[in-house]
């Protein structure tokens, strides 16, 4: 039976794929090789994504690319995604050039709120924890100061404390609900800092106030920690023209076209298992500009569902209409994002995707990340509703089909060109590789 192994993360990068080779890669010595093969040439660069995360063994890369002719609030706009999926970026590219003609997209920010919580178990009275908590507050801020003071300086910080009793959902259980505004930065270290500081002080408050009994003073805190889930951290985007226009490259016209689409979203309402790939269409768009900035895409991947199911049932995340002759399609999205801070003046690519967005601010970024999401929904459900969503999906997964088959140059380029006029399936893009090759 294999043993663990002990001390891996001391042993230097070249003994880490060593042990990897002799333990599990005996059969695969090619695996090392290829491991090898995606070190950065550049060693400075290569130990700046070595000390990202821990245990590095190679780096793993992600397509990226760019979007064009994204006119958001009437600014023209190219928007940088980090994706590996195919037709992503396409899609998106095809929604913001259909949109542009048409008045482009609207975006704003509805508000910038972000919450973390202290989590404790408090056996007593509610009304003296009340009065307690409403003594001590002044001094769970003054003891912020020194952790808020720049933020402060940026015109963010603590936005309020409350106190919220959970007992009938759990025995005992009560928090401090805090809401802050973190500026341009993501804000997780700042805010946790300033919990653990709240917790320590609350804590050590409550076993020494006079009012509480020996029980009440035994008030244990459980965690402190920041939540993912920002409803009040929102942003919306919309599109927005006369119905008529809607009409381009298909059959239909447009009020058909307004009617289908709608009726498509509003099946995405109230469908769950609808609503859910509904969504994460949404995400292909938002996750990709999300890790091309630099931000933590679990985090937004995350507080986005939530959202989705506030109600009580997982829902769509767009929504459209049709009032006095004008389609409108439009989304609110929960987006906690940073510019400053974290991997933004560490990697170097996420720099570059900031300077290709004029350095944004994180409301602008959010916006951008919005109308990312919303035009990529516009893409796949205007596909959908009118030649499918395997005909343009298909066309760009052809180019992963031929490498599986290791095409060569010349094959691609003939296969290319056949299946501009022709179905892509897998079985017929092999079919066509063997009669070529024949």
């Amino acid at each position: 039976m294999m043993k663990p192994v002990n001390g891996f993360s001391k042993l230097s990068k070249k003994e880490k794929i060593d042990w990897l080779a002799e333990t599990y890669l005996k059969e695969q010595p090619e695996d090392v090789r290829i491991l090898r093969q995606y070190w950065n040439e550049d060693s400075r660069l290569q130990q700046l994504h070595d000390e990202f995360t821990e245990n590095t063994l190679s780096n793993f890369y992600f397509p990226f690319g760019l979007a064009p002719n994204f006119l958001i609030n009437d600014e023209l706009l190219a928007i940088p995604m980090t994706i590996e999926e195919s037709s992503v970026i396409a899609a998106a590219s095809k929604a913001a050039k259909f949109w542009h003609s048409r008045g482009g997209f609207k975006a704003e920010v509805l508000d910038i709120k972000k919450i973390g919580q202290v989590h404790f178990i408090y056996s007593g009275d509610f009304k003296k924890l009340q009065s307690f908590f409403e003594e001590v507050k002044p001094k769970l801020l003054n003891a912020v100061k020194p952790i808020t003071k720049n933020m402060e300086k940026r015109g963010g910080g603590i936005l309020d404390v409350t106190l919220k009793n959970k007992n009938q959902a759990l025995e005992n259980y009560y928090q401090l609900h805090c809401s802050f505004d973190t500026r341009d930065s993501m804000g997780a270290n700042f805010i946790n800092s300033c919990l653990e500081k709240f917790a320590e002080v609350f804590e050590a408050e409550a076993h020494t106030y006079q009012p509480f009994s020996e029980k009440e003073k035994q008030l244990e805190i459980i965690m402190s920690i920041l939540s993912n889930y920002v409803p009040q951290c929102l942003v919306r985007a919309e599109v927005s023209c006369p119905v008529e226009n809607l009409a381009e490259g298909h059959e239909m016209s447009g009020t058909d076209f307004a009617e289908k689409f709608i009726q498509a979203v509003k099946i995405a309402e109230i469908e769950p298992y609808r609503a859910v790939t509904h969504n994460k269409g949404i995400m292909n768009g938002v996750d990709a500009v999300v890790l091309a900035t630099g931000n933590d895409f679990r985090a937004v991947e995350a507080g986005v569902h939530a959202f989705a199911a506030r109600n009580g049932k997982y829902s769509s995340l767009s929504h459209a209409e049709v009032k006095d002759g004008i389609f409108k399609f439009w989304i609110d999205l929960p987006l906690a994002l940073g510019t400053v801070g974290g991997l933004t003046s560490l990697h170097p690519l996420v720099k570059l995707a900031l300077d290709i967005l004029q350095q944004p601010s994180a409301e602008e970024l959010m916006k951008i990340v919005a109308v990312a999401g919303l035009a990529q929904n516009f893409a796949a459900v205007r596909s959908l509703v009118t030649t499918g969503i395997q005909q343009g999906h298909m066309k760009m997964h052809l180019m992963n089909i031929l490498n599986q088959q290791n095409a060569t140059e010349a094959e691609k380029l003939a296969l290319t060109n056949y299946f501009t006029k022709h179905t892509v399936t897998h079985s017929s893009v092999i079919e066509q590789l063997e009669k070529l090759r024949k």
